[in-house]
């Protein structure tokens, strides 16, 4: 409240209120002092006029003189504040009275005093009249105490409390009086003030306007002079100061408008330096692609042809001649793929998934995909995932697996004796999130600090001698950087020279609560495991995953002890149900090895062989268990333990040899379907070859089949619609999910990313060859192809600025060197073109944008398998263009039908 008053009112305040004060203080007191004086004064003159009327009342009262008492009484009550008197008997009957009645209670009597009692209004007084009272003049007055009678006197407060009131009157005029004084005073010292104050404010007032003239003139005093100077120079220092202000104005709006129009001409400059910049890196990602395409193809030549030469009768060092030059060839497609992303990755253009996935069947896929050249090294792969770690997290897991095959690749490449070991671990976890570190640990020939500084920048590598024995760009790591700098992450490295080396990367990843993405975790219903394994980290992987399938786990360190132990349990009615044996671990062995099993398959303990893919997994053929490709795979391990409790053969000798894969292959395409189902059948596996979806779908429902091949764009149900419908199919009868390849002739990137999410396991691109085709019937079945001593090339589409209408080498190659096959595959495409060329047509004129691409499809799917490389150029360039709706597509178009009109004109179609 005191903030809202203004200068007036607070000196009116500060001056009045405690004037104010103090007098109600002082006045209350004096009055309520001069009414006690007052009181104190009737009391006394009440006991003086008792004590004076008792002698002269003595003598009437002794000799019953009433007469007289009464005239004395009335004289008494003519005294002031005398209200009543009356005399009584020494037995306190009445006398004489004189005066109204009292009103106040007769106090307590003294015989020998005087006493009294107050009211409100009077004061009672009663004193005894003595013997004494009759000789005043007499010595022994002082000692007569008898009791002639009794005097009462009230005497009435009424005149002293007028009195009172009279004063505290006056006192109140007296102050009242002061304090107008004292405020008109206030009222004229507060003008001074307040005066001067509003002539500032109102100057200030026009000051803010912005009327930098106004002065003040002098105020009646000395500081409100010395204020008024302060302001009139303040005023004048702005008014000077804006003047300048707006010179400096001025000249700035002339300088910006200057600096606009040259910001103008170097806005132009620089948007046209961007369209530059733009069509550079259009250019250079072109290039890029163009060139990467132009070293493909003769390379792809390259190794078709040195694969062609291996299959024939050479001498062994021309086979040592051949194997360099597929090696390299190798390599130089590898350091061309590294070269691409990393490009990709400096141009921004890389976008990371965000979708679920399995952690366990990311690494083991990276692991498995590099086992065979570890085992040609003798090196042991160890995969250690700790129980407290999530398994089911959303991210990338493409660009994860590419960073972990990186880093096992490089393992790999530099160690040549011991064991590579990948850890996983959770190091923070929350409801939603997960901390992770996955490590990879070699004991290779380190790397020391210099090396380490250097080691994840592009083009650099730990040793350019000229001796060094890997070879790579040196952009590997570097792009596991990135990749995993741009998931939010770390990568990183410890080592030592001579004690290897161990790299770590740490993601935090958010968890995935979808049942889907664990698909293939359902623990076995129990039993005992015997595991004979000498490596200890290798054991303990396995004791790992055999512990979470819900099996009981016991180690030994022989085969002799092993088989001991088993047929000790099998006597005691309490049998091991199960045997692994890591075969490599058994060479001293290997003759008594088959007895050895039979023997065990006898005691109801079934077997599994641990193999390496490489060099002893043909050799394994003959031995009476089940084969199980190293390093372990969980879901192989679970597939292959839930095949032997559910098998049940009354003859041991049919359980002794795997059997041949079955394999079922989905193609609308005639000659693809044609060349898939030769290329399996060559190399052993039981294949069966259709050509829809829907009777796909109905061979899986009443048929076992351990994987199929799928084409994706096929008429009816489609890939994708044909794997929805199994994927549902085996949920409502609890069947164990289908390995699903996708097999398609031209996918993006962004496509081979739908494919994963839409419930297919894996893809692979057209043309494919038996090198492919073995390796993913391996990784999805664990079942071994008999393959030929070399496979053949993976081609890919032949460069734009190839003229060739056919090519009859070409073909030939993508045949797998079958000429009959060849000139079979060529037949159907050419008895289809017409009909093909036709659909186009219709669809093209009718703008059925999604029917297009699916005839321009499925005639790309019927080239890459046929030497007709100007219309499998022009099919790709068609379909890309179409899928990514691009402005050339109708051109592309165009060029499409002129390929299809030339190769018509070469072989004679009616098209």
């Amino acid at each position: 409240m005191l903030n809202d008053l203004g200068i007036k009112g607070r000196v009116l305040m500060l001056t009045l209120l405690p004037s104010t004060l103090l007098a109600l203080v002082l006045g209350v007191y004096f009055t309520r002092a001069q009414l006690l004086d007052m009181r104190d004064q009737l009391h006394v003159r009440g006991e003086l006029i008792a004590r004076q009327l008792a002698p002269l009342v003595a003598p009437a009262l002794d000799r019953s003189q009433d007469r007289r008492l009464q005239r004395i009484l009335n004289d008494v009550l003519n005294q002031p504040d005398v209200r009543t008197i009356i005399l009584l008997n020494p037995d306190r009957t009445l006398r004489a009275h004189s005066g109204p009645n009292m009103l106040t209670p007769s106090p307590h009597s003294d015989p020998l005093d005087l006493t009294q009692a107050s009211g409100t209004d009077t004061t009672r007084i009663l004193m005894p009249v003595l013997g004494r009272h009759l000789h005043l003049a007499d010595d022994r007055n002082g000692i007569d105490t008898r009791l002639i009678g009794w005097l009462e006197l009230e005497m009435s407060h009424e005149g002293t409390l007028l009195r009172g009131y009279r004063r505290l009157f006056t006192s109140l005029m007296l102050v009242g009086a002061s304090l107008l004084i004292t405020g008109l005073l206030a009222i004229r010292m507060s003008r001074t003030i307040t005066l001067p104050l509003l002539r500032i404010k109102l100057a200030v007032a026009q000051l803010k306007e912005g009327h930098l003239e106004t002065r003040l003139p002098p105020l009646g005093s000395h500081e409100m002079d010395e204020l008024a100077s302060g302001i009139n120079s303040m005023a004048e220092a702005l008014f000077s100061g804006r003047e300048e202000l707006q010179q400096s104005i001025d000249q700035a709006t002339e300088d910006v408008r200057q600096n606009l129009e040259t910001i103008e001409i170097q806005n132009i400059e620089l948007d046209l330096a961007r369209k530059e910049a733009l069509e550079a890196s259009r250019i250079k990602s072109e290039f890029l692609a163009n060139i990467s395409h132009e070293i493909r193809t003769p390379l792809n030549s390259i190794l078709g042809f040195t694969r062609l030469l291996q299959k024939s009768e050479l001498v062994p060092r021309q086979q040592d001649y051949l194997a360099t030059i597929e090696k390299s060839a190798d390599n130089l497609l590898d350091i061309i793929n590294e070269i691409l992303d990393f490009s990709k990755i400096e141009a921004g253009k890389l976008v990371l998934e965000n979708i679920p996935f399995n952690l366990r069947d990311v690494i083991e896929d990276a692991m498995t995909m590099l086992a065979p050249t570890a085992h040609t090294k003798q090196l042991e792969l160890i995969c250690l995932i700790y129980r407290d770690t999530p398994l089911q997290l959303i991210g990338d897991p493409l660009r994860l697996k590419q960073v972990l095959t990186n880093l096992i690749s490089n393992a790999v490449k530099f160690t040549s004796q011991g064991d590579i070991v990948v850890r996983a671990m959770v190091e923070e976890e929350s409801n939603q999130h997960a901390q992770l570190r996955i490590s990879v640990q070699d004991t290779g020939i380190g790397l020391d600090e210099q090396e380490i500084r250097m080691l994840f920048q592009a083009f650099t590598q730990t040793d350019n001698s000229l001796s060094r024995q890997p070879g790579g760009t040196g952009l590997g790591l570097v792009i596991s950087k990135r990749l995993i700098e741009q998931m939010g992450g770390e990568i990183g490295v410890s080592s030592s020279p001579g004690e290897g080396s161990t790299f770590w990367i740490c993601l935090n990843l958010d968890k995935a609560y979808d049942d889907a993405v664990d698909h293939h975790r359902s623990p076995l219903p129990g039993g005992r495991v015997a595991l004979l394994e000498p490596n200890l980290l290798t054991r303990q992987a396995l004791q790992h995953q055999l512990e979470d399938l819900n099996l009981q786990v016991m180690h030994f360190e022989t085969l002799e002890i092993l088989y001991e132990a088993v047929s000790t349990a099998h006597q005691a009615n309490s049998p091991i149900d199960f045997a692994l044996l890591d075969f490599a671990r058994q060479q001293e062995c290997l003759t008594d090895l088959p007895q050895y099993l039979k023997q065990l398959e006898a005691f109801g303990c079934k077997v599994l062989l641990l193999c390496e893919q490489a060099p002893h997994q043909k050799s394994l053929l003959d031995y009476p268990a089940r084969l199980l490709a190293k390093p372990v795979c969980t879901r192989k391990l679970q597939e292959e333990l839930t095949n032997l409790v559910g098998r049940h053969l009354p003859a041991l000798e049919k359980l002794i040899i795997p059997h041949a894969p079955r394999i079922l292959c989905v193609d609308d395409n005639a000659a693809n379907l044609l060349l898939v189902e030769t290329l399996l059948s060559d190399m052993g596996a039981e294949v069966e070859a259709i050509d829809n979806g829907m009777d796909a779908f109905e061979a899986v429902k009443h048929k076992t089949f351990d994987l199929v091949f799928m084409d994706m764009q096929m008429p009816g149900m489609d890939g994708r619609q044909t794997t929805e419908a199994i994927r549902q199919w085996e949920n409502e009868h609890n069947n164990l999910p289908l390995p699903i390849v996708a097999l398609t002739a031209h996918a993006l990137a962004s496509e081979k990313r739908l494919l994963l999410q839409d419930g297919l396991d894996d893809y692979m691109t057209k043309p494919i060859n038996e090198r492919q085709l073995a390796q993913v019937v391996l990784k999805w079945t664990g079942l071994s192809l008999q393959q030929k001593d070399s496979s053949q090339p993976e081609q890919q589409a032949l460069s734009d600025n190839s003229h060739s209408v056919l090519d009859a080498e070409e073909g030939l190659r993508l045949a797998a060197g079958k000429a009959d096959l060849a000139k079979d595959m060529l037949g159907m495409l050419l008895a289809s073109l017409p009909a093909d060329r036709q659909a186009i047509r219709q669809a093209r004129a009718a703008g059925n944008h999604q029917t297009l691409i699916d005839h321009v499809h499925r005639l790309h799917g019927a080239t890459r398998y046929c030497g007709v490389p100007q219309l499998r150029t022009a099919c790709q360039r068609s379909e890309t263009l179409l899928k990514q709706d691009h402005i050339d597509a109708q051109l592309a178009l165009d060029e499409l039908d002129t390929a299809i009109a030339r190769l018509a004109r070469e072989t004679g179609v009616d098209a």
